[in-house]
């Protein structure tokens, strides 16, 4: 008969095959997060393990919280990265920022194959079904196993009660913290936590283990969905753009509703980006219908919806203009790629009778607006709005278009045009801009 400590360390996945990536353990010092990283030590070694403890400073003990979690990796000899966040204001409550916060860290440090443990269980799975199911009407829990950054996520109690871990601690004398705030019933997590399901394992005891069973259904049919959204997606004609991606509309629209939300809920700008909701899908429908020449605009915390010439396009999150204070000029030499505040760059190869004479003296800034300018091979000169309108560059892109001049005077607009007057001639050396968005 197995025993109940081996049957949770048979539950921590096969250490990477070397030289695969590392075991990262998030760490918060609480019971769950500390039996998790007991357990790793004991299956894979101290040495192969490395706890990421996140400071997101909204508790007065944070600091203390701090120095006990680097405390109790010193004892094991587990080597523990700690960082601290500015969890400053936003959409959400500051749970929900603390979480996108902390996430972005552990985005951060994964590199390719490594592989972050994190410690929620079948109680936490409960609560997840139910808080989605509540607010979106979604009856998904936790998965346990996705991408995120450029490693892997794993949670591999989610099978196991709270209180199976409770008893592995309490036998091996660990020490842990307590949150405060995981007392507060205000937040939606905490009143499902503390009051909703005890009332439901009062009625039935195995309430933990059929949601548990409910949310595994739900992860099934969920794969299905995201089939079925790769099959639609297929259809129509994705696109990748400069930055992001686009659809065309006319196979979009032509699907039914519910299969055009399907496909849309699983067409992210990464793996791991926050879904769209229902209300996020039920505005970009009311959109989608709108004036040809209208540019309608959705957005939710994992990206944005933009549509553009019989296409609808998908955008990272916060896309849009650039700040005043990050709209250059910024000097340029053409031997050397300048990278640009949204993450894009703009470098250049030599030609022959091509492109833009001369090699020095650039400087390099986003629209101002006014800006008039004469293409090569034309007869006479217009404004730039008009020109990049024509030249069909979707209306997003047109304030982050890098333009060069010289002397004052335009010689090119990213790598849309060049112009005239600045043109090399038959023979005469020459560089052609390219403006590379990795934007995505």
């Amino acid at each position: 008969m197995v025993s109940a400590d081996a049957e949770l360390s048979a539950a921590l996945p096969a250490p990477p095959a070397p030289p695969a990536g590392r075991i990262l353990i998030g760490y918060s010092g609480g019971l769950d997060s500390h039996v998790l990283l007991h357990l790793a030590r004991r299956r894979y070694g101290a040495g192969a393990v490395t706890a990421l403890h996140v400071h997101h400073g909204l508790s007065p003990n944070a600091d203390q919280w701090q120095r006990h979690c680097l405390a109790v990796c010193t004892d094991l000899g587990v080597r523990c990265h700690a960082e601290r966040v500015a969890v400053g204001a936003g959409r959400g409550g500051p749970e929900a920022r603390a979480r996108a916060a902390r996430y972005g860290v552990f985005r951060r440090l994964l590199g390719a194959d490594d592989l972050l443990l994190l410690a929620h269980h079948a109680d936490d799975q409960a609560e997840t079904l139910l808080y989605r199911l509540l607010r979106d009407g979604v009856p998904a829990g936790m998965p346990e196993r996705r991408a995120l950054g450029a490693g892997w996520l794993a949670r591999p109690l989610l099978p196991f009660p709270r209180a199976r871990l409770h008893g592995y601690a309490l036998a091996r004398g660990l020490e842990w913290i307590e949150d405060e705030s995981n007392a507060a019933l205000h937040a939606d997590r905490n009143y499902l936590r503390h009051l909703v399901l005890p009332a439901f394992a009062g009625r039935w005891p195995d309430a933990v283990a059929r949601l548990g069973c409910a949310a595994a259904r739900g992860a099934v049919a969920g794969r299905l969905q995201r089939d079925l959204a790769a099959m639609d997606l297929t259809a129509a004609d994705e696109r990748s753009e400069r930055v992001g991606w686009s659809l065309d509309l006319a196979p979009l629209l032509a699907l039914p509703g519910h299969r055009r939300d399907n496909l849309l809920r699983h067409w992210l700008p990464a793996p791991d980006a926050p879904e769209p909701g229902a209300r996020a899908l039920a505005s970009l429908a009311a959109q989608l219908d709108a004036a040809a020449d209208a540019e309608p605009l959705v957005t939710w915390p994992g990206g944005q919806w933009r549509r553009f010439r019989g296409r609808l396009y998908l955008l990272p999150a916060g896309w849009g203009r650039a700040p005043d204070a990050q709209r250059g000029p910024w000097p340029w030499t053409p031997g050397a790629p300048l990278r640009l505040p949204d993450g894009a760059a703009l470098a250049a190869r030599t030609a022959t009778g091509r492109g833009v004479r001369g090699g020095g003296g650039f400087l390099v800034r986003y629209r101002r607006g006014g800006e008039r300018l004469r293409p090569l091979g034309r007869a006479a000169s217009n404004t730039l709005k008009k020109i990049l309108h024509e030249q069909g560059l979707e209306p997003w892109l047109r304030d982050r278009v890098p333009l060069i001049e010289r002397d004052g005077r335009l010689v090119a607009v990213g790598d849309l045009l060049v112009c005239a007057e600045a043109a090399a001639g038959p023979g005469e050396a020459g560089w052609l801009p390219e403006w590379r968005c990795p934007v995505r």
